[in-house]
C-alpha cells in the first residue's frame, strides 16, 4: 500500500509528525511519501492577511483565506501526484479545504485535532462577536464537504470526536478515535540530587503568550523564586533572569528535550490555545506529572488527580497553588509522573495509534473499492 500524507506542520503539528514518521517505519507493509506544507510566503501571507476594520467584528474572514491560500499550494502539489498512491492521508481538515474532489477520486482519510466551529469559540486571538456564526456558516459549508468527501475521517480526541458528530453531521460509521501517540523513551537513570539543588520547572512553547509563558513567569516571580529553577524552553526574546533558564534552540525531535525533561520535576503548561499537547505527551512519557489547563482535550490527556493537576484557562492562583502543591510533596510528584508514564504507555504509544492509523488506511482502500464496485448479487 503506497501512501501520501500531506501535512499541515503548524504549532505541535510538526512534533506529532515526527513521532508518526518514526513509528511508520516498523510498518513494511506500507510505503510512504510526505508533503509537507512550508511556511507561507508572499502569496500566501497577503490572501490571508487580517483586515483589521473587519477583523474585530470577526468579518474579515481571515481564518478561512489563510486556510484556501494553503489549500491551492496543496492542491498544485497532490493533484499531478493522484495516481502515484493508494491512498491519501490529510492532517488537518483545513489542509483539505480545496481538495474535496480529490479525496473522493482516492481512498483518503482526513484526520484532525480541532474543527472550525470549535476554533471559533476558543482562539484567545480572535474573540468572538455577534458575526462569528455568519462566518462559520461559510466556513462550515467548505469544511463539511472535506468530511463528506473523505472515505474515512479520524479525530484525535473525544472532544473533537463530538463537533465532528454534532456539528458537521459525520456519520458514526466514517468516524474513528485515534489519538495519534509518541514515541516512548527509555526510563532514564535518576539522579541523585545534592543539598543545593532546586526542583526544576519546565515549560516548552513557541508563543510564551498564547502557551501561557509569560503567565507561568509572572507566577515564578511572585511566588516561586525560593523553590524551584524555571526552564523555559521557547524561541521568544525573554530578557535573562535569576532562577530562569532560557533555551532557544531546542526543535522538535532533539534528543536534548528528553534529557532536560529526565531533570524536570513538574511539566507546566498553562495554555489557552492546545488542542492537544505533544508537549505534555513528551513530559509523560518521561515520568513527569503536569500542570495544565482544563481546555479542549487536554483532560483527556492529563486527568486532573491521575497524571497532574488541572487548572481554569488564565487562572494566575490556581496555577501558583498547583505549582506549590507538588513542589511540596515529592511523593505526590512521584506518584503522578510514575501514572502519567503508564497513561502513555496505555493510550499514547505511538506503536499503538500509529498501527490503529495504518488499519483505517487499509479499511479506507478496501471501502473507496466496495462504493465503486459493489459486488453483484447472484
Amino acid at each position: 500500500m503506497r501512501a501520501l500524507f500531506v501535512n499541515e506542520n503548524i504549532g505541535g503539528h510538526a512534533a506529532m509528525h515526527l513521532h508518526l514518521r518514526g513509528a511508520l517505519k516498523h510498518h513494511s507493509q506500507i510505503t510512504t511519501s510526505f508533503l509537507d506544507v512550508p511556511p507561507a510566503g508572499l502569496l500566501r501571507r497577503v490572501v490571508g492577511a487580517s483586515l483589521p476594520w473587519l477583523g474585530r467584528w470577526d468579518l474579515d474572514l481571515q481564518p478561512l483565506r489563510a486556510q484556501l491560500g494553503q489549500g491551492l499550494y496543496i492542491r498544485r502539489r497532490v493533484r499531478p501526484m493522484l495516481h502515484s498512491f493508494d491512498v491519501l492521508h490529510v492532517y488537518s481538515v483545513n489542509a483539505g479545504l480545496a481538495i474535496p474532489d480529490l479525496l473522493r477520486a482516492r481512498p483518503s482519510v482526513v484526520s484532525t485535532d480541532s474543527t472550525n466551529q470549535l476554533n471559533a469559540y476558543s482562539l484567545p486571538y480572535r474573540q468572538p462577536t455577534r458575526w462569528t456564526g455568519e462566518a462559520l456558516r461559510l466556513h462550515g459549508r467548505i469544511e463539511r464537504k472535506v468530511y463528506e468527501s473523505a472515505t474515512f475521517v479520524v479525530a484525535q480526541s473525544e472532544w473533537v470526536a463530538a463537533s465532528l458528530r454534532e456539528d458537521y453531521g459525520v456519520p458514526e460509521e466514517r468516524l474513528r478515535v485515534i489519538p495519534f501517540g509518541v514515541t516512548i523513551p527509555a526510563v532514564p537513570e535518576p539522579q541523585p540530587p545534592t543539598s543545593s539543588d532546586l526542583p526544576q520547572v519546565t515549560f516548552v512553547g513557541t508563543s510564551m503568550a498564547r502557551k501561557g509563558g509569560w503567565r507561568l513567569l509572572r507566577v515564578f516571580r511572585q511566588h516561586l523564586r525560593t523553590r524551584c529553577t524555571l526552564n523555559l524552553v521557547t524561541r521568544e526574546d525573554v530578557p535573562p533572569q535569576l532562577g530562569v533558564r532560557i533555551i532557544r534552540d531546542l526543535i522538535p525531535g532533539d534528543p536534548r528535550l528528553f534529557e532536560l525533561l529526565a531533570r524536570t520535576a513538574i511539566f507546566a503548561l498553562p495554555t489557552e490555545i492546545d488542542k492537544s499537547s505533544y508537549a505534555v505527551l513528551e513530559a509523560m512519557a518521561s515520568g513527569v506529572p503536569i500542570v495544565t489547563t482544563r481546555f479542549a482535550a487536554l483532560p483527556e490527556l492529563a486527568p486532573d488527580g491521575l497524571a497532574g493537576r488541572l487548572i481554569d484557562p488564565g487562572d494566575d492562583e490556581q496555577l501558583g497553588a498547583a505549582l506549590i502543591e507538588l513542589l511540596d510533596d515529592e511523593g505526590l510528584r512521584r506518584r503522578l509522573g510514575d501514572n502519567a508514564r503508564r497513561r502513555v504507555l496505555e493510550r499514547f504509544d505511538a506503536r499503538i495509534t500509529t498501527a490503529n492509523l495504518v488499519e483505517t488506511l487499509n479499511d479506507a482502500c478496501e471501502r473507496w473499492t466496495q462504493d465503486r464496485h459493489p459486488r453483484q448479487g447472484p
